[in-house]
């Protein structure tokens, strides 16, 4: 929480008393009870825009509307934790009641600003200390409120069973979600406020907040012999598995979307029935040794297309041909997915904008590889991280923002900016260790801090936790290249341009190509990758430079020259210190033949 209890006292807030004679405990006392917890969106920027305002407009609303209603309905507060209450009850019935009348009765705000709450839920066992609480129970209940919207509630598996049908709410299943210090993941559920409806209807699937769900539905089997039916449920089966290791996107289970095996559906309706905003559907049509599977992903809101395509294969061994058809189709459309996430977001009025929407805000400037872009990136990454800070991708996005300031020469101080990238990549890994992209951003992070063996190994965790995600072989190339193996560096990231050919980094994949043949002192190659890296993002500095020390060794001294002067709009003038904070070869020969090139094309460092 962002404010002490001395400053609560300060300002003449006081811990809070027992409500009753009831609540009377002797010291570590044992019992169960309902836990909630409860803390105010967005406190910190509040305060830093009218202090004495906010601190009033909380003061008044907890002592006119909060404390009554609490005592109404049974509760203690146990403590005040700076914007954020920790409340003791009874029963989970008055637990869930009361944080419905508090969501509801909380713009009854008799201070000069509306404040807006978060509350979690649990129900457990707790161990009382001279009227504190501690315990699991209490954790688990932090760790809910952090999980709820901003007005909302959420609440465990365990309180959602103990009040179904004995509180006036309608509850939404959000999912499993892990979370630091919980060893198993929680269930959550969320209470659907009265009028709250409509907004989440339209603005996300119901069990996944606002974090968009994609339904594979089962492909059809277009050869008329059903024996052939377990190869196209194969090929489902394995995409719904090789989605999920990607975990942007929760995927519905199998069961689920093979209920509508065999049915002609209304995909649109079928969205809906299942919780999700994009649905893959596709088909098999084998002939003779011959097969053909077609893949359609479909934008549920609006009906269109967002990505199609068709493989033709020989059916040789029909297991190899299921990991290459699942891989190349998951590889695809997961990039194609994040374009119309991206889209969406930036569609949207700032009022509406949810940590998701900030989030992809944040990676549509982000992707735009500009100085400016990425400023505004991490400001949406951080805005997205006040509404949900248990975020493992916003923190890992913010370290991807420092990384990039540092190789693209923007940063000010590059060691501190790869402290701060680390220390937030550690943070996203440490929430989920199962992300890969963390782990990709981690590995690039090590080669900067001259450790590209260490960015290796980090690169081979993220391709280990998702075998199919192209950023974490572009990660292995990059530190390979750096760690003095150009030749396997070029193998990894041509398989990473195999999986992604459209990735939104795919200016970086070309750039990263580039200097891997540059290394091996193949010009031609060199060149043409970094005219592709440039035809991606003319403003791509770093393949400006590869070009043109290419082109310099290669012999064209005048094409080097014109490459360096075009790089010199975008990057007037780089110093000998950039190159050698973020071209941190293992040999400095390397660099030394590298900066070579650009003397020749004309820069003066």
């Amino acid at each position: 929480m962002a404010v002490t209890n001395a400053y609560y006292g300060r300002h003449g807030f006081s811990r809070a008393r027992p409500l009753g004679s009831a609540w009377r405990e002797s010291a570590l006392e044992r019992r169960l009870a309902a836990i909630l917890a409860a803390d105010v969106v967005g406190y910190s920027r509040l305060m830093g825009e009218d202090e004495a305002g906010t601190i009033a407009a909380l003061k008044a609303l907890r002592q006119d509307v909060l404390e009554p209603l609490i005592a109404a309905h049974r509760g203690r507060i146990v403590k005040l934790m700076g914007d954020g209450l920790l409340v003791e009850f009874q029963s989970v019935v008055d637990a869930v009641d009361c944080a419905v009348a508090w969501q509801t009765r909380s713009e009854e705000n008799p201070g000069a600003k509306p404040l807006t709450f978060r509350i979690g839920i649990n129900s457990g066992d707790i161990v009382v200390d001279e009227g504190d609480i501690y315990g699991d129970g209490v954790n688990v209940a932090a760790r809910l409120e952090a999980l709820a919207a901003p007005g909302g509630i959420a609440l465990s598996g365990l309180v959602h069973d103990q009040v179904a049908g004995k509180v006036d709410a309608h509850f939404e299943d959000a999912g499993e979600h892990a979370v630091k210090n919980i060893a198993k993941p929680l269930r959550v559920y969320r209470v659907r406020l009265e009028g709250d409806h409509e907004a989440i209807d339209s603005a996300a699937p119901p069990g996944f907040a606002d974090k968009p769900a994609i339904a594979v539905l089962p492909f059809d089997n277009m050869s008329g012999d059903p024996e052939q039916d377990y190869f196209a449920d194969g090929i489902t089966e394995d995409i719904i598995t090789a989605l999920s290791l990607w975990r942007s996107f929760p995927v519905i289970a199998r069961n689920s979307s093979f209920a509508y095996k065999g049915q002609k559906v209304d995909v649109q309706r079928v969205a809906r029935d299942l919780g999700a905003r994009s649905v893959l559907a596709g088909s098999v049509r084998k002939a003779g040794q011959r097969v053909r599977i077609t893949g359609q992903l479909i934008d549920a809101e609006t009906g269109a297309h967002l990505w199609a395509d068709r493989y033709d294969r020989e059916l040789v061994d029909i297991f190899d041909l299921q990991d290459e058809i699942t891989e190349r189709i998951v590889a695809h459309m997961v990039p194609e997915m994040g374009r119309a996430e991206q889209r969406r977001a930036v569609r949207k009025r700032p009022a509406e904008l949810s940590a998701w929407d900030l989030l992809q805000r944040g990676c549509w400037h982000c992707h735009r590889f500009t100085e400016g872009d990425m400023v505004r990136a991490r400001a949406y990454m951080e805005q997205s991280l006040e509404i949900d800070p248990l975020s493992g991708p916003a923190h890992a996005h913010i370290a991807e923002t420092h990384m990039y300031g540092v190789i693209m020469g923007w940063s000010d101080d590059p060691a501190r900016s790869i402290a701060d990238g680390m220390a937030a990549a550690q943070r996203a890994t440490a929430l989920d260790p199962n992300e890969a992209l963390s782990r990709s951003v981690l590995s690039t992070l090590n080669v900067l801090n001259h450790q590209p063996e260490r960015g290796a190994e980090e690169a081979a965790r993220a391709i280990a936790l998702n075998p199919s995600y192209a950023i974490g072989h572009l990660a292995l190339g990059y530190s390979l290249v750096f760690a003095g193996r150009p030749g396997e560096g070029i193998e990894a990231i041509t398989r990473a341009l195999r999986l992604s050919p459209r990735d939104l980094e795919v200016t970086v994949f070309w750039a990263q190509l580039a200097l891997a043949h540059l290394v091996l002192k193949d010009f031609e190659a060199a060149a043409d990758c970094a005219r592709k890296a440039l035809a991606e993002n003319p403003a791509n500095s770093r393949a400006g430079h590869r070009l043109a020390s290419a082109l310099a060794h290669k012999g064209d001294i005048a094409g080097a020259k014109a490459a360096f002067a075009e790089t010199k709009r975008h990057f007037p003038a780089p110093t000998r210190t950039y190159f050698e904070a973020t071209y941190a070869f293992a040999d400095p020969d390397t660099l030394a033949f590298f900066l070579d090139g650009l003397r020749k094309a004309g820069w003066e460092g």
